[in-house]
């Protein structure tokens, strides 16, 4: 059996790994990978003496596949939780507690956002379940458009911005709320009476459990381990360059043919692929955007008085370069443990490709002159990092549910054709983990 999977990030190596589970030893799994490594949006560079993961640093604790899978490949001494400090919004010109009791940033009551919003804003939030539900039951719209009409602009800027840029690398107006906010969605179709209401039904109930995990070493011990236990033939600098069936199986450009296929690539590059066996599904999945994103990482001297913080998200509208601050050293204790200090600097939204072309030098200078902004401490940078991420993350705007499901009804009748990816069902790594297990399964399904 030969089965090959287009693309070596998180999700193609999780597939090439279930495969091996599913088809055993004999099968011959190929991983073609574009560019010139694995990992995809993962990435662990080296900093200040040690690891440091310059993509996804984190991943959701509460959701099982990462420990699970940490489990399975005997790697359980990675696992590491955040130190419980809470991070800060630069809001207004001023730094401000992170609201508590909200879904993304969409609040539970009014009180929650004392001094991060003005009094117009708090009043209008706490009249909000008096005024009749506007929501059109399985309807979707932009997150921005709920909570700006229901709460008022400067939540959605300054609570809801700030969170959606982290996971998305974009914002309120550029994401919809059924696909990233699903249960809050189901609430409201539910017939909630207000958005306050609806909110306040799906937060589950107050833990302390940590709400992230993290590697010891990096993403990197993860993706290795992948790969070694896949016994892939894992070629980078391969680019898959078109895609056809056959009497027997698939047909791909390098390969040749196979009996199976995951497409474990960016939504664009599966909309090229499938053009000329699923136009349906092709154009679905053509209709996702991309954002792109750069992360800035400096090591400092352990002399740097940074705040008692985990980090510092940035507000919508309020003048600076960078869109959050992780402080790094503070977040997890295991690298406060090396000495020294480590913040990373993500820039750029949905819309605005600018960082891409700033060189290292702007890149470095615009972090330490906004993180200078936002903690009032003085910093000087003794080592950095730069790593650039053209078109890392979809962008889950209105209609992404239904663009899904026209993208996987539309490959339903194409046996042992599989996808795989953050665009799918969630952009985060357990969603990657158990996107790529999805996709192994289906693509076993015709050989086993």
């Amino acid at each position: 059996m030969r089965i090959a999977v287009a693309g070596g990030g998180i999700s193609g190596l999780v597939a090439a790994y279930r495969l091996r589970g599913l088809l055993g030893e004999a099968a011959r799994i190929t991983v073609l990978e574009a560019s010139p490594r694995a990992g995809g949006v993962l990435y662990t560079g080296e900093l200040a003496g040690g690891p440091v993961d310059l993509g996804a640093e984190a991943f959701v604790g509460r959701r099982p596949e990462v420990p699970a899978l940490l489990g399975e490949l005997g790697l359980e001494e990675q696992l590491v939780t955040p130190s419980g400090l809470r991070p800060l919004v630069w809001a207004g010109g001023r730094a401000h507690p992170l609201p508590e009791r909200t879904l993304m940033g969409i609040p539970s009551a009014a009180e929650t956002l004392h001094g991060l919003v003005d009094a117009a804003t708090l009043a209008w939030v706490r009249t909000e379940p008096e005024r009749p539900p506007t929501w059109r039951v399985g309807g979707d719209i932009d997150v921005y458009s709920l909570v700006a009409e229901r709460f008022g602009a400067q939540v959605a800027e300054r609570s809801v911005d700030p969170l959606l840029g982290g996971v998305y690398a974009g914002s309120s107006r550029s994401i919809g709320v059924r696909a990233a906010l699903p249960t809050l969605a189901a609430a409201l179709d539910r017939g909630a009476a207000s958005l306050t209401a609806a909110v306040r039904s799906v937060l589950p109930p107050p833990s302390t459990a940590p709400v992230f995990g993290g590697l010891r070493e990096g993403y990197r011990v993860l993706l290795e381990a992948l790969a070694a236990r896949a016994g892939a033939d894992i070629r980078t600098g391969a680019a898959v360059r078109s895609l056809a069936r056959t009497e027997r199986g698939w047909a791909l450009d390098p390969i040749g043919e196979v009996d199976a296929v995951v497409l474990a690539t960016p939504a664009p590059v599966t909309a090229r692929l499938l053009a000329s066996v699923a136009p349906e599904a092709s154009a679905a999945a053509g209709a996702i955007e991309l954002s792109s994103s750069v992360v800035v990482a400096l090591s400092l001297p352990g002399s740097t008085e940074l705040p008692q913080n985990s980090g510092v998200l940035i507000g919508t509208g309020e003048g600076l370069r960078a869109k959050a601050f992780t402080l790094s050293s503070r977040k997890w204790p295991h690298l406060a443990a090396r000495g020294g200090a480590l913040v990373r600097a993500s820039f750029g939204r949905f819309g605005d490709p600018a960082p891409l072309s700033w060189t290292d030098e702007e890149l470095v200078t615009a972090a330490v002159e906004d993180l200078r902004v936002v903690t009032g401490v003085p910093v000087a940078p003794d080592g950095f990092a730069v790593q650039r991420w053209p078109g890392g993350l979809a962008q889950y705007a209105p209609g992404h549910t239904e663009r899904i499901a026209a993208l996987e009804s539309g490959i339903a009748d194409l046996p042992g054709l599989a996808v795989a990816g953050a665009y799918l069902h969630g952009v985060g790594v357990p969603a990657c983990v158990a996107s790529g297990t999805a996709a192994a399964t289906r693509a076993a399904s015709v050989l086993v």
